[in-house]
């Protein structure tokens, strides 16, 4: 991405792949929160998916990013995974939840919500560390009357600096009938598995002002380009009665304070798999083209939601 310019990824036009990825199987609802490895940074020369489902954190293989098999669960009790690369060795961070029976209660709210970021590590992708606590609980906007929610993990380093994105807080969203992430916030340590102090006031807040930002945060990836920062996030919106996200690219001096530049993808309002929401993303380059995974949901109908992953692709102009 470093040898990218804002321009370039600014006009690139991205085209969605008319079929999902990944559809919901195993008895879930979803499948969602897409991070991947590509052929070059993976140790058997695949494409690597981490997501998840209602019942935790998997992976899947693919020879050509999008057809994906040999699902394989890694973690219960874990949601919203985003894998890196370090130091050649693999460290996978998610947020760790309570048990399912509490995060079924807390839908009906008759429990509170209690995430936090961990993370596990592998040589090879085959076998995993026992979880260890990342990012815990310290400041006041990450809870709210539903719960504590620290969520949407995404590493972003810089020389000795690791700066660990996260979602945080928790806002009901009607006709969802669940919750989504109010805020966005950052935490920097110079280690990748401790020491992180969260920053002591949110980077993304809700703007009522803002047609995509009038409901909450949702969750930001960040990545370096030649000439600045740009931000992938998705707003949770309220359009005509109706809550719907949409994904969008911001741009920053910093990677701190954003500024918008355009729609990336947007729902299609057309009863299909990405008809009212298109969530969280993994923006991913793969020679001359940008790959931009995310999962998407038909309706906010609790009931008949389904959310599947999916991606878009531009080529990069010069």
């Amino acid at each position: 991405m470093q040898t990218l310019s804002l321009s370039q990824v600014k006009n690139a036009s991205f085209e969605v792949c008319p079929a999902p990825v990944l559809r919901p199987f195993g008895g879930s609802f979803l499948v969602a929160d897409p991070s991947l490895l590509l052929p070059a940074e993976s140790p058997d020369g695949k494409w690597h998916l981490f997501f998840h489902t209602m019942y935790g954190v998997w992976e899947a293989v693919s020879e050509d990013g999008v057809s994906f098999t040999r699902r394989k669960k890694l973690l219960s009790r874990a949601m919203r995974p985003n894998i890196n690369r370090i130091d050649g060795r693999y460290v996978l961070y998610y947020e760790q939840t309570r048990p399912l029976v509490f995060n079924a209660l807390n839908l009906i709210g008759a429990a509170k919500w209690n995430s936090e970021i961990f993370a596990i590590e592998s040589s090879d992708l085959a076998t995993w560390s026992a979880p260890k606590p990342v990012l815990r609980h310290t400041r006041s906007f990450e809870e709210s009357e539903r719960g504590v929610s620290l969520s949407n993990p995404f590493l972003f380093r810089d020389g000795a600096v690791n700066r660990l994105y996260y979602s945080c807080g928790l806002t009901f969203i009607k006709d969802c009938g669940f919750c989504e992430p109010t805020y966005v916030n950052y935490a920097e340590s110079e280690a990748p598995l401790s020491g992180f102090c969260a920053a002591s006031a949110p980077i993304l807040s809700p703007d009522r002002n803002d047609p995509y930002l009038n409901l909450c945060a949702g969750c930001l990836k960040v990545y370096r380009l030649r000439d600045c920062f740009i931000g992938v996030q998705n707003g949770i919106f309220e359009k005509d009665g109706k809550s719907a996200s949409a994904i969008l690219l911001l741009s920053s001096d910093d990677g701190l304070h954003f500024r918008f530049e355009k729609t990336l993808v947007a729902p299609r309002n057309d009863g299909g798999w990405m008809s009212q929401f298109v969530y969280a993303s993994h923006l991913v380059r793969d020679g001359d083209v940008l790959r931009l995974y995310f999962n998407a949901r038909n309706t906010a109908n609790p009931l008949l939601g389904r959310e599947c992953i999916g991606f878009a692709q531009a080529k990069i102009e010069p």
